[in-house]
């Protein structure tokens, strides 16, 4: 908190906007059990009744993966919009408010849809996967649906999307 709240006082005369602090949880090698998220919901939660913290928005990363947005909503850190504020920085402010501005998935990510990539038929060269659309279209899926958690939509199952 401490090296936060210095960094902040340096930045701050220049800022013309609020930051980002990324949370760096422990790595989990993209591990997909609600068990793995946990201790990144914890931090943040922790983080979030600092009344000392510096303003801006928090975004997890380290042990993220399908389970954090649902996790952060049960806490009631995870919040899509600010309601009935036109001062985001006086909302931000109050230490009742720790607004999780994002979900940095990683590990995680790369290891959904490096499952895609790795059916991908080798061959002799190089290849991408644009160049096996059906494969291109499951990896989107994939993607969609995780930052779809975040997001506050479900996207339509990438078989519609054919």
């Amino acid at each position: 908190m401490s090296v936060m709240n210095e960094m902040h006082s340096i930045m701050e005369p220049h800022l013309k906007c609020l930051n980002l602090w990324q949370l760096d949880g422990r790595p989990m090698s993209g591990d997909i059990g609600r068990g793995a998220t946990r201790e990144s919901i914890a931090f943040a939660v922790r983080l979030a009744v600092a009344k000392d913290r510096p303003l801006g928005f928090l975004q997890l990363a380290g042990g993220t993966n399908a389970h954090t947005a649902d996790g952060l909503r049960k806490e009631g850190l995870f919040q899509t919009t600010l309601e009935n504020s036109n001062d985001v920085r006086s909302v931000l402010a109050s230490p009742s408010s720790a607004f999780i501005g994002g979900v940095a998935y990683g590990g995680y990510a790369r290891k959904i849809v490096g499952r895609v990539l790795s059916s991908m038929p080798s061959q002799q060269g190089p290849s991408s996967i644009e160049d096996h659309p059906e494969l291109l279209v499951e990896a989107l899926g994939l993607a969609l649906g995780l930052v779809g958690t975040v997001k506050c939509y479900h996207p339509v199952h990438h078989s519609s999307f054919r």
